[in-house]
């Protein structure tokens, strides 16, 4: 599990043209029912009631992101007593390690935890829920979480670390379901765009560095069709810039990228800044704008709370090049602590943080 942008862009170039909604699930329509093969963890959960608030989360062992996204489920739980959280491990090469994983996480996991329902004989991504949810709704990546209203009706798609303010405004009474809806739908139809971009990109792909100004100008054709997308090609265009000569350009575009596209995205926020910090990419030393790392970064540990051990860690790094020797030794502790699952460039970076320290 890494940060880097290229997570984002093989996101991206990987994606393929989705047909247009006929019968597909989306914000406004009734939550399918619940079909899993086995509680793991917790009071099972037979189907919605009226009244009752759910959110139904989908993961799997192997996926990073899902691991990283666990304990601010687990918080956001401790948060809403009243809403129920649902865990729905999907897409699993192996379903006889998730009672193995879930027991081992313990209270990092304080909900609900059921199994997709596989058909014997059936692809990991034949279970009922895998296809009455997250294919019905195309969702093709997880963790993906759905919130369920009162009225038994998804009010909400995406990623579960940034589902707060949509929880809050669902749970007041204060959300605006068609309004949701109609995003949606744009969104989706951002994301079929993307698929028919897919693959020139990935041709360009190849040779970032090469193709750095090609890939920029191809983003930006499609951001002037449709603007809704750069809100997802447009850490792609920023790598872009960051490969190429025009270091002013770079810097000019991150910033309206951290201050304004992605400000409310931690995810986003946190791509960028890792891919100006991050120590393996093969970046100029005199192109990386830590500067700018840093302030999406702390945008990304404000929208988190302080809660995700991987934009602290990224928060470290950004702190330490920006000099405070003392402050990242504090994220990077931090971090190490809140992390779910050892990661050697981590327990690097805090004992580096650790002799600084000692050498001031």
């Amino acid at each position: 599990m890494r940060k880097q942008l290229v997570g984002l862009i093989v996101a991206i170039v990987g994606l393929t043209p989705l047909a247009v909604r006929g019968e597909g699930l989306t914000i406004g329509d009734p939550a399918p029912p619940i079909a899993v093969s086995k509680w793991v963890k917790g009071d099972k959960v037979e189907k919605f009631e009226k009244g009752q608030f759910y959110v139904v989360e989908y993961w799997a062992t192997w996926c990073g992101p899902c691991i990283v996204s666990i304990p601010h489920l687990s918080e956001l739980q401790k948060k809403y007593k009243d809403v129920t959280f649902i865990g729905v491990s999907v897409f699993e090469n192996d379903q006889s390690k998730v009672e193995p994983f879930v027991k081992e996480m313990g209270d990092k996991m304080a909900y609900r935890v059921a199994m997709d329902e596989v058909p014997d004989g059936g692809n990991r991504g034949d279970g009922k829920m895998a296809t009455g949810w997250m294919k019905a709704a195309e969702e093709g990546g997880i963790p993906t979480a759905f919130i369920v209203n009162k009225e038994g009706k998804i009010a909400w798609i995406g990623h579960p670390m940034q589902m707060d303010k949509p929880l809050d405004k669902i749970v007041s009474g204060d959300w605006d379901l068609q309004a949701a809806a109609s995003k949606r739908l744009e969104e989706k139809a951002a994301e079929r765009k993307m698929g028919e971009l897919s693959r020139e990109l990935g041709s360009l792909m190849r040779n970032k560095v090469k193709n750095a100004k090609a890939i920029v100008e191809l983003v930006d054709k499609a951001i002037a069709d449709a603007p809704a997308l750069e809100a997802n090609l447009g850490a792609l265009k920023f790598e872009a810039l960051m490969n190429g000569d025009d270091k002013e350009a770079a810097t000019t575009y991150g910033a309206k990228l951290v201050d304004k596209v992605c400000n409310d995205n931690a995810m986003a926020l946190n791509s960028i800044a890792w891919g100006i910090v991050d120590p393996d990419a093969k970046i100029d030393a005199n192109k990386r704008d830590y500067k700018l790392a840093l302030r999406a970064a702390q945008r990304a540990n404000e929208l988190t709370k302080g809660e995700n051990f991987a934009i602290l860690d990224t928060l470290a790094v950004a702190t330490f090049e920006t000099g405070d020797v003392a402050k990242a030794l504090e994220l990077e502790e931090k971090a190490v602590k809140l992390s779910t699952q050892k990661d050697p460039g981590m327990t690097e970076r805090l004992e580096k943080y650790r002799k600084a320290a000692e050498k001031k």
